[in-house]
Order: structure tokens, then sequence, then C-alpha cells
């Protein structure tokens, strides 16, 4: 069974922190940049990804190709073979920085997620504490007001206070 590539951890990673198919969020990255940010850069660092993955395969293949059993390379082609390792060693290294760098990113949105809660609990908190009375579930009607004190000549029976 092959394993995951780093393409398809950062895919997975992708999806799972924003909930939805890396196709609609391709999407939003484009059409609404400004309302995640987190996305758009999650996304341009996974279009590297894309093509520092697809670089991995091709040196791969071509090492394959070139020490396949039975096969004897040429003296001239001992340059191709060292270079091509050494090549496949830099994509793999890239693979693993920009995979890395979604992980951050993810990291930061979760991270995040709190913070941007706080000032909303913060005001809610604030608005029930000014009205003197706890906040009702959504959809509930609240309580009607409590009727103000009556200013008015005083009820019978009580006299002026000396």
């Amino acid at each position: 069974m092959p394993t995951a590539t780093m393409l398809d951890q950062a895919t997975t990673m992708i999806e799972k922190a924003w909930g939805q198919p890396i196709e609609v969020l391709e999407v939003l990255a484009v059409r609404r940049p400004c309302e995640d940010p987190l996305l758009r850069s999650a996304m341009h660092t996974r279009t590297a990804l894309v093509i520092s993955d697809n670089s991995v395969a091709v040196h791969k293949d071509r090492l394959h190709a070139m020490t396949r059993p039975g096969y004897v390379p040429a003296f001239y082609e001992l340059d191709r073979l060292t270079d091509s390792a050494v090549d496949l060693r830099v994509a793999h290294s890239e693979s693993h920085a920009y995979l890395q760098a979604i992980r951050r990113v993810v990291e930061a949105r979760e991270a995040a997620a709190p913070a941007a809660r706080a000032p909303v609990d913060r005001l809610t908190q604030a608005a029930v504490a000014r009205s003197g009375r706890t906040s009702s579930a959504p959809g509930q009607v609240p309580d009607p007001p409590a009727p103000s004190a009556v200013v008015g000549p005083p009820a019978p029976g009580a006299g002026p206070r000396r």
C-alpha cells in the first residue's frame, strides 16, 4: 500500500482545519482573499507544494530508471545519477518545508479562533452586566422590562417625613 505523500498530508490537514473539500477552498481563496488570509496563505503554500511534489516524483523516476536491476550506468551517466540524487534531496527538503509552513498556518488559525471570539464574548458580558440581567437563548423573547418607579404624590396615609 503506497504511503501518503506530503501533498496528501497537506491536503488532509487543510480540509480538516477549514472543514470543506480542497476544491471549494481553492475557489474561496481566490474569490474572497480578504475574508480569510490564512486560507489564502495555506493555499498558496499548497500550490508550491504541488510543484515540489511533482519534482520529487520526476527525480525519483529518473533515479529508478538509472538504477534499475541489470542496468549498468555508463561512466558519463555517473554525473547525471549524482545530480538527480542531489535534486531529489533538495525537492524533498522543499516539500517538507512547505508542509511545515502549512502546519504552522493551520496552528495559527486554531490559535486565532478563540482570540477572534473573545471580543464578542466580552461585549456580550458587558451588555448583560449593563442590563443587570442574564442573556436569553437565541430565538427566545426577552422578558418585559420591569416597571419603573412612579413619581407623583405620596400614597394616602403616608405623611411628610420630618
